[in-house]
C-alpha cells in the first residue's frame, strides 16, 4: 500500500452523522468511500438503512452499497473480500480512501482481517444438497442444531446456503462456524488506517434517532417494506432495525405507533451496542460533536487536526 495515500475510517453510532461527514471529507480530499454497514449492502433497502442518496453517490464513488438482493444472505467474509478489492482499486488510482460505518464486526474485520475458515468441499455440498432435495432444508437445520446450537439460532430454517456452510465447517474442523467468524487477527491493522470516532452525548444522539425514525416513516418506510416482503427478504435482512418492526406491524403484531416506538427503542439499543464495540478499538482519534455543529465545520476541524498531526 502507498503510505502517502490517506486511509481514514470514520465510525460512529447510528444517526451520528458519520456518513455525511465521510462524504464531505471525501469531497474535500477527492477520495472514494467504503461503506462499512451490514445492511447497506442490500439493494432496495434504502430508506430504513439511511443509504446515501443517489446524487451523493454520483458525486463521490461509494463501494459496498447495493451489492446483493435483499433475498440473499451476505456476511463478513464476502464483505472483507470486496473491501480488499475496493482498497486495491483506490490505491491503484492513488485515491484517498474514506471508510464509514458502525457495524462493529465489519469494522473489526476491515481493520484487522479474519482468520481464514476452511475451504469449500464440493463433496459435502453435494451431500447436503441431496439431503435437502429429499427431506428439505429443515432436516439439515435440525442436524445443525444438534452440533452447533448457537449457529442454528442465527440461521433461518430455509436458508440452505448458510446451513450447508455451517455444517460443512463443523464437519471439516469439529468447530462451529462462529469460532472462525469472530477470530480476528492479532490486533494490528491490516492497512495504515487512521481511525476517527465521532461522539455525541446521549440526549443529542436520542434526539437524532427520533428525528431519523420520523423521516424514515415520512419518506415511505412502510411502502419500502411492503415491496421487499413481496420480492423476498433473507432472514438476515429482515432482522434489520426498522424493517423487523414494520414487518411485525404488517403481521398485526404491532400497531404502526407501536412499531415506530419499537424502532426508536431498538435504535438506541443498537447505539449502545456500537459504543461497546468502539471501546475495543485502539489508537482511535475521538471528536466530540455538539448539537449545533455543522458537517462542514466538523470536517474542516478534523482535516486541520489531521494535517497538524501529519496524517494527511
Amino acid at each position: 500500500m502507498n503510505a502517502k495515500i490517506p486511509m481514514l475510517l470514520v465510525m460512529g453510532c447510528t444517526a451520528s452523522g458519520k456518513s455525511k461527514l465521510a462524504f464531505d471529507i471525501a469531497q474535500k480530499l477527492s477520495g472514494e468511500i467504503i461503506s462499512v454497514d451490514s445492511m447497506k449492502v442490500y439493494r432496495k433497502m434504502d430508506i430504513g438503512t439511511a443509504k446515501p442518496p443517489l446524487a451523493s453517490r454520483q458525486k463521490v464513488k461509494h463501494h459496498l452499497i447495493d451489492v446483493v438482493d435483499a433475498c440473499d444472505s451476505y456476511g463478513i467474509g464476502p464483505f472483507i473480500a470486496a473491501a480488499d478489492k475496493a482498497i486495491k482499486s483506490c490505491n491503484a488510482l492513488q485515491r484517498p480512501i474514506i471508510a464509514a460505518g458502525g457495524t462493529g464486526m465489519y469494522l473489526r474485520g476491515l481493520l484487522e482481517g479474519l482468520f481464514e475458515s476452511p475451504p469449500a468441499s464440493e463433496t459435502l455440498r453435494d451431500k447436503y444438497q441431496a439431503i435437502s432435495d429429499a427431506s428439505g432444508s429443515e432436516t439439515l437445520h435440525n442436524t445443525l442444531a444438534q452440533v452447533d446450537p448457537e449457529g442454528a439460532q442465527r440461521i433461518h430454517r430455509n436458508d440452505f446456503k448458510r446451513i450447508s456452510r455451517a455444517l460443512e465447517v463443523f464437519e471439516l474442523t469439529g468447530k462451529p462456524i462462529a469460532s472462525f467468524q469472530t477470530q480476528f487477527k492479532s490486533g494490528e491493522y491490516k492497512y495504515p488506517w487512521t481511525v476517527i470516532e465521532i461522539k455525541r452525548d446521549k440526549d443529542d444522539a436520542s434526539m437524532r434517532i427520533n428525528q431519523r425514525v420520523k423521516k424514515m416513516i415520512d419518506d415511505g418506510l412502510v411502502a419500502e417494506v411492503d415491496m421487499l416482503i413481496e420480492s423476498g427478504m433473507s432472514h438476515q435482512a429482515a432482522q434489520a432495525v426498522g424493517y423487523a418492526e414494520i414487518i411485525k406491524y404488517r403481521n398485526k403484531e404491532y400497531t404502526l405507533e407501536e412499531a415506530i416506538e419499537k424502532i426508536k427503542i431498538n435504535s438506541r439499543r443498537l447505539a449502545k451496542h456500537q459504543r461497546t464495540w468502539f471501546r475495543s478499538f485502539t489508537g482511535v482519534l475521538q471528536y466530540d460533536v455538539a448539537p449545533d455543529d455543522t458537517v462542514e465545520r466538523l470536517s474542516e476541524h478534523i482535516l486541520k487536526d489531521l494535517t497538524n498531526k501529519a496524517i494527511i
